[in-house]
């Protein structure tokens, strides 16, 4: 009797996948986690070495950093004998964690926002209307127009007039400016959970994917914690959390700063939190209270998300936790914005990032 025999199943490695390239992913997630300690990363690499064989025995780990340094990934620093990342690093990175999040995607030079409204497009839509002058005639439903004609002047002798002619609506492609604001405080690694992590890799991958798919799109990158400050795209790998409390107000009034000074029409707030704000500036002090919703910080808050309404900003807030508090914050401060939030564990933000950064569609005049 024929029957069949199960086993451990262990996959094999891609074809094309070198050792190199298999230590070097490794590599720089650790690099990511370690806030950018090269020498740190590798010595948490030896340990996964020691324990899953990872490298060869004609390939080493010491083989492994110099093909670093030949390739430009890591320099290093002769008079205190630390390993430096190079921008290349940083760069491959960021290319890694939109692979892995998005997917791959090619580069294209035209906006890519649909929208409901008409314009002109690559892209064709499923409506029809009317002839109309200055259409094009790669506009033109030539398939419609010719039934038309038949219908109106009959089969016999073919004619085919202005009136006949029918044209296939394009979607208009908007450009769109983005904030993306990350929580930095303490609470991101709080409970034995690393929530950063993940974050700054959805960041990378949402700054990649403007970079190529989206490249008349603007985003700008905001943290918070006891303040607010902006940093650029080539930091993001080593983004650490710190000491802080949430000021959630100063990310917003300097994310609304920023996009008062961008020309597109469309404009957006990505908000990756895992807490409700606990913290504001009053003078040159700090106003604290991380025990429940504190009234005079929510006010404050929901202040300015009416303001970003008032504005045609919407904020989409992305909660990466489930305190009572943070929904309870949450859903006041999106009533009070119109906009969107997703309660999403950390598997999941990157989707849902990718799917509203599409879908925000509007246009203004």
């Amino acid at each position: 009797m024929r029957g069949y025999r199960f086993s451990k199943f262990i996959p094999k490695k891609a074809q094309n996948e070198s050792v190199f390239d298999n230590l070097l992913n490794i590599f720089l997630q650790l690099v990511s986690i370690t806030g950018g300690e090269a020498s740190e990363a590798l010595n948490w690499l030896t340990n996964l070495d020691k324990e899953h064989n990872i490298s060869g025995e004609n390939y080493g780990i010491g083989d492994f950093i110099d093909e670093l340094k030949e390739k430009g990934y890591l320099s290093e620093n002769n008079q205190k004998g630390n390993f430096e990342v190079t921008d290349k690093t940083g760069q491959q990175i960021r290319k890694s964690a939109l692979e892995e999040i998005f997917g791959k995607l090619k580069k294209t030079g035209k906006g890519q926002h649909k929208t409901n409204y008409s314009g002109t497009s690559d892209e064709a839509g499923t409506d029809r209307r009317p002839f109309e002058f200055g259409d094009t005639i790669q506009q033109i439903a030539m398939t419609d127009s010719i039934r038309n004609a038949q219908i109106n002047h009959g089969a016999g002798d073919f004619m085919l007039t202005e009136d006949d002619l029918e044209v296939v609506e394009t979607e208009y492609k908007t450009q769109t400016s983005t904030v993306l604001m990350i929580d930095i405080s303490h609470s991101m690694i709080l409970y034995g959970e690393d929530r950063i992590t993940p974050a700054k890799k959805v960041a990378m991958a949402l700054a990649e994917l403007v970079t190529t798919k989206y490249p008349k799109d603007t985003l700008d990158i905001i943290v918070f914690g006891n303040d607010a400050w902006q940093i650029k795209v080539k930091d993001l790998p080593y983004l650490q959390v710190g000491p802080y409390h949430t000021n959630t107000i100063a990310g917003l009034e300097l994310a609304m700063d920023i996009l008062r000074r961008r020309k597109n029409a469309n404009k957006q707030i990505f908000m990756i939190t895992d807490g409700k704000p606990t913290c504001m500036k009053v003078g040159i002090k700090y106003y604290k209270n991380a025990f429940g919703l504190d009234p005079k910080i929510l006010t404050k808050t929901l202040n300015l998300a009416t303001q970003c309404r008032r504005l045609h900003i919407p904020v989409t807030t992305f909660m990466i936790a489930s305190d009572p508090y943070l929904k309870e914050f949450v859903q006041e401060f999106t009533k009070a914005n119109n906009g969107n939030a997703y309660y999403s564990n950390l598997k999941g933000l990157g989707h849902l990032i990718f799917e509203d950064y599409k879908n925000n569609r509007r246009k203004k005049y």
